[in-house]
């Protein structure tokens, strides 16, 4: 049983005004994919965010201001599923969408804070894009209109030098069958909670799809501020992988060598401070949202 979520009404002028805003930045950040797929343009790095998480760029424009805020004169809202408008004209997210969906809540809320409560594990060197490719042939890879910058021997090479320790498994499931043994875990779908740490660049780009999941009930302010998370999370993650991307712009991060693992740590260690904040805010909403 869930307690009532206090109101907070915001007037007409103040959240067209924060939805101006969204819109803007929205388009700032999508803009570019939603022209690339007009011209049937792909990008290796910047697809994942739509493909991989199929959250369509229309969804993300919609602005949503969270579980207990009523707008003022905001009967547009009508026509959006999980909407009530009262009599006043005043809009509001509806009690019934919290109810239907608390198991999700609850389950966010719990991931996201046994996340947290776990000390930062460092020094994976985004080893699971060449995991998902070892031993793998042609068919592992997965852009094929990107070459590998070593090689396939080379990039086996680097799996095989260097120890994996992935904690995430929806990148370990992706591991090719003779990687997959190599990794210090053998992870499982069901004990995905048990080893999810906030040192892991998908743990921290997964606050995205959670926030995501959890509209009407979350704003979208945080959303956004979760995909943005997510875009560097991803370039990071590509710069440092197997494959060659000078030609989009991305200077490699050679894992391979001393300097360039010493590199993806640093740059490791500042998305995992950037995410704390994020991921302590999407934990505060899912607890007021259960009501503890």
């Amino acid at each position: 049983m869930t307690r009532s979520v206090e109101t907070l009404a915001l007037a007409h002028s103040e959240w067209t005004a924060r939805q101006a805003l969204h819109f803007e930045k929205v388009e700032q950040l999508v803009g570019p994919h939603r022209a690339r797929r007009s011209a049937g343009i792909s990008h290796p790095v910047h697809d994942f965010l739509f493909t991989y998480y199929n959250f369509k760029p229309a969804q993300l424009r919609r602005w949503h201001p969270g579980y207990g805020v009523a707008l003022e004169a905001g009967s547009e809202y009508a026509e959006f599923s999980g909407y009530r408008v009262d009599e006043s004209g005043g809009a509001s997210v509806d009690r019934s969408v919290l109810e239907r969906r608390l198991p999700t809540v609850e389950f966010v809320w719990n991931l996201l804070n046994q996340t947290s409560s776990r000390p930062a594990v460092l020094g994976c060197f985004g080893l699971h894009e060449w995991a998902m490719v070892y031993r793998g042939g042609e068919e592992a890879i997965r852009h094929q209109s990107v070459p590998l910058r070593l090689g396939f021997a080379g990039t086996d090479a680097v799996v095989e030098s260097l120890p994996l320790k992935c904690t995430h498994y929806d990148a370990f499931r992706f591991f090719t069958p003779d990687a997959a043994p190599k990794n210090a875990l053998n992870l499982i779908r069901d004990t995905q909670i048990d080893y999810e740490q906030p040192g892991c660049l998908h743990a921290g780009m997964d606050l995205y799809k959670w926030s995501f999941k959890l509209l009407p009930l979350v704003d979208s302010d945080l959303v956004m501020a979760c995909f943005e998370h997510a875009l560097l999370a991803r370039e990071l993650d590509m710069r440092a992988s197997p494959y060659d991307l000078r030609d989009y712009g991305y200077s490699p991060i050679a894992i391979e060598t001393p300097a360039g693992r010493a590199e993806y740590v640093r740059q490791q260690q500042q998305l995992a401070e950037r995410a704390a904040p994020l991921r302590a805010t999407l934990a505060e909403r899912c607890r007021d949202l259960l009501g503890r």
